[in-house]
Formats: C-alpha cells, sequence, structure tokens
C-alpha cells in the first residue's frame, strides 16, 4: 500500500491564516488601519493555500477511509480509483501553492519606459508600449499615475515613469507587481517607421523597468531614506507642463550619495509634488537593489531585467507587418498585436507566470 503524502510545511501556514483571523476581530486591530491593511493583505494570500491544504486533507483522508473498509469489504474496493485521482488532484494543486511565492508579489508598481536604438522611431515605440500599459491597467480596475515624462518631437517618449496600483486587496497573483514583473527587459520592434520615405521596415528598441513601489504604508518603512544622504537639487522644467514651466524652478533631482542613484521629476507644477514623487522612485530602486544583493548572495539568479537598451538583450518583439508578438524567454507568439498595443496582455503575460511557476515547482522537486 502506498505511503499517505504529508505536507507539513502546510501546517505553520494554516496556523498563521487561523491567527490572522482571530486577530481580525479585534477592536485594537480594526481601529489600527495600517495594522488591519497589512494583516488582510497576509490573509489574502494565505488563504488559497489553505485552501487547497484542507481540500486536500479531506480527500486523503476519504481515501485512507475507502482502503481500510476495502480491506474488509471488497465492494468498497471499486471507490479507490476515484478517491485516489482526486486526492492526487488536489496534492498537485497543494504542491503548486507551497512553492515559495516571491515577497513582492503583493505589491503595486513603478514601471519605466525609455527609448532606445533608433532615433526618433524608438521614441515613438516608447509611447506605444506606456500606452500599452496603461490600457491594460485600465482592463484590470488598476490606477494609474504619471509620475514622470520626457516627451520627443514627433509625440512619442524619451522616456516616461507611471505609477501603477491595485484597488482594495488583489488575490494572490493578481497585484501589479505579480502580473508586470516579467516585462523588465529590451523590447524590439519591426515596423516602417512614420520618418521613412521608401517604405522600408526598420527594427528598434525601447527598455522597460519595474520596480515594486514601497510607498505605501507600512512597507515604505522598509527603506529609510537619511536625509544627509540626499542631495537635493531644483531647476527649470522643459517640455509642456502649463504656464510654470521654464518660469518657477518646480523640477527636482535627487542624488542619493551612497549609491550614486539620480531620480529627476519634472512633470507637477508644484516642486513639492516632484519632490515627493523623486523620492517614491528612489525608495524603489533601493529596494530593487537591496533585493538583488540578497538573492546574488544566496547565489538565486533573479528574474533578468535589461537596464542597457540593447538590441541583442531583448525579451520580446512587435512585429507590425505580420500583426506577431512574439516572447523569446516562453515561445509564446501569437498573431494579435493590435489586440495586445490595445492592453489585451494577459495572455503574453500568463506565458511568463506559467514558466516561472514550472521552473519553481521543478526546482522545489529537487532540493
Amino acid at each position: 500500500m502506498a505511503q499517505p503524502r504529508s505536507f507539513d510545511s502546510a501546517l505553520p501556514l494554516v496556523a498563521e491564516h487561523e491567527q490572522i483571523e482571530a486577530s481580525l476581530a479585534d477592536p485594537e486591530v480594526l481601529a489600527d488601519p495600517v495594522a488591519l491593511r497589512r494583516l488582510n493583505k497576509r490573509y489574502a494570500a494565505l488563504g488559497p493555500t489553505v485552501s487547497a491544504y484542507r481540500a486536500w486533507e479531506a480527500a486523503a483522508a476519504d481515501l485512507a477511509t475507502a482502503r481500510e473498509l476495502a480491506a474488509e469489504d471488497e465492494s468498497f474496493a471499486e471507490e479507490v480509483p476515484a478517491l485516489l485521482a482526486a486526492e492526487e488532484d488536489l496534492a498537485a494543486t497543494l504542491r503548486r501553492q507551497l512553492i515559495p511565492r516571491d515577497p513582492d508579489d503583493d505589491r503595486d508598481v513603478i514601471l519605466e519606459v525609455k527609448a532606445g536604438e533608433g532615433g526618433e522611431e524608438s521614441a515613438l515605440f516608447a509611447g506605444d508600449l506606456m500606452r500599452m500599459y496603461l490600457r491594460y491597467a485600465e482592463r484590470r480596475g488598476w490606477r494609474t499615475e504619471l509620475l514622470d515624462a520626457t516627451d520627443s518631437d514627433l509625440g512619442g517618449y524619451k522616456d516616461a515613469r507611471v505609477a501603477i496600483s491595485a484597488t482594495g486587496t488583489p488575490g494572490p497573483g493578481e497585484a501589479p507587481w505579480a502580473r508586470l514583473k516579467y516585462e523588465g527587459g529590451v523590447h524590439r520592434v519591426q515596423r516602417v517607421p512614420v520618418t521613412e520615405s521608401q517604405g522600408r521596415i526598420h527594427t528598434s528598441a525601447a527598455g522597460v523597468l519595474v520596480m515594486p513601489d514601497i510607498d505605501d504604508g507600512d512597507d515604505a518603512a522598509e527603506v529609510v531614506l537619511d536625509p544627509h544622504d540626499l542631495k537635493i537639487d531644483v531647476f527649470r522644467s522643459s517640455g509642456p507642463g502649463g504656464q510654470s514651466v521654464n518660469t518657477t524652478d518646480s523640477a527636482v533631482r535627487i542624488t542619493h550619495l551612497p549609491t550614486g542613484l539620480v531620480v529627476s521629476c519634472q512633470n507637477e507644477k508644484s516642486q513639492l509634488q516632484n519632490k515627493e514623487s523623486a523620492l517614491r522612485v528612489l525608495r524603489a530602486r533601493l529596494h530593487q537593489i537591496a533585493v538583488e544583493e540578497a538573492e546574488a548572495a544566496a547565489s538565486e539568479q533573479r528574474r533578468s531585467q535589461v537596464r542597457t537598451v540593447d538590441r541583442s538583450e531583448r525579451i520580446r518583439t512587435y512585429n507590425f507587418p505580420e500583426n506577431r508578438i512574439a516572447d523569446h524567454r516562453t515561445g509564446f507568439k501569437a498573431y494579435n498585436l493590435d489586440h495586445v498595443l490595445d492592453g489585451d496582455l494577459d495572455p503574453v503575460v500568463q506565458s511568463a507566470v506559467d514558466a516561472d511557476e514550472a521552473a519553481r515547482l521543478a526546482s522545489a522537486r529537487e532540493q
């Protein structure tokens, strides 16, 4: 007889879920918005794992009972195959739920798009990518806030930065970071540029960087910025923005002296608003550096996010003549590029989610 499976690693999670459930009924917790938000996020994150464990536990108990009865009465043996199949399916579901999750998966994101090789055509493509992400966020009911942007002459973006945040408490795997973290890298476009007079297809590239947004509630405490480590310069804004542009020193540049990171924001007319946006981006970048250093120390490979816009390090190709999109990491390919650029990005993203889950599941089995 096969030995029963053991999922002891789920027991601490079940206990934590029960403890949080009790805490959520505590008047002191209900009166503390920060603690309440943190506990609700954790409770929601644990829910699917706990449900999967309880479903498997019940199926395993039914199977064990059927096997005991079959040993005494052969008529019960007919029930065993179906119960075994149900238990195996639920065990597989639970095994996937127990794969270690990215601790940032419940966070919002700051997403940057930057033009690369290809001149004005690359800037136009960067604008197309930003609109694609804004439309995708709209489809998923997320909020968006343009933090900073440098326009190109023909209406594209030399670079642009947007904050994308969920509304309410998203389910596991449904927050902006969990979906958009795979977008980081170089995106290549093949099409006839508007500047091309002879109809020739050109190739250019734009870079995308995605960072967890930690400037929200209790999470912001994870990155503490010492004012003595910051050099803050103000300068006159340039580009579109209303009457205050080029008349007041509202743009802000912050240099983080220990790391040399520089963040500039000039999208708002208020110097204070630009400063807050720059600090928000700086916190996100410092958090990401800390995460990458920790993972490198543990000899773990972080999902690649290319910071240099080099066509040779592409993750995805957008072919306009064929209306084709291809992801070079997952093998995903579809001929509905127009729909994808209109925000129908979920199938592409899901291919990366599935590939990542398969790799983590294989790694867990090897350990």
